[in-house]
């Protein structure tokens, strides 16, 4: 026979929520504007990237604010998943763009490499990856990407 124990058991921790960002909120991706007058316009439609640098950044704060339409729209379409299911209990905390190569107006390609922070489960991490940006049909688009760590 076994002994079952007095104590309570915990509740499993709640999946983090994501931030609340307004328009006029700091934007996530870590430049100095509101959200509204920079990666903001990229996720409503507003405005097109002009640089593979932009579009990344308009991509991490997609994944702060869960915005998976915003991340398959900008994925090339031969690379594109048909979903993306986004971990509830990871929040975004920080980018930090390491090199930009290319991916100007002037440009059909470029690169950004990043360490994106997180934590889930109550620990913290980092991403640190490689992207590279495509033109398609005239518009910035995610293709692949490498993994540094």
């Amino acid at each position: 026979m076994s002994r079952r124990s007095s104590r309570p058991r915990r509740p499993a921790p709640a999946p983090a929520a994501p931030r609340r960002i307004t328009p006029e909120s700091p934007c996530p991706c870590g430049l100095p504007a509101t959200c509204a007058a920079c990666c903001g316009r990229l996720l409503t439609g507003a405005a097109a990237a002009p640089t593979c640098e932009a579009l990344m950044r308009s991509r991490y704060t997609a994944f702060v604010l869960r915005d998976v339409g915003h991340l398959l729209r900008t994925w090339h379409p031969d690379t594109r998943p048909p979903s993306l299911d986004l971990d509830a209990a990871q929040r975004w905390t920080g980018l930090d763009i390491l090199e930009t190569t290319d991916g100007s107006a002037f440009h059909t390609t470029g690169t950004v490499t990043f360490r994106a922070h997180f934590t889930a489960g109550g620990r913290a991490g980092s991403l640190h990856e490689r992207s590279r940006f495509v033109r398609h049909e005239g518009a910035w688009v995610y293709a692949t990407a490498d993994f540094a760590d």
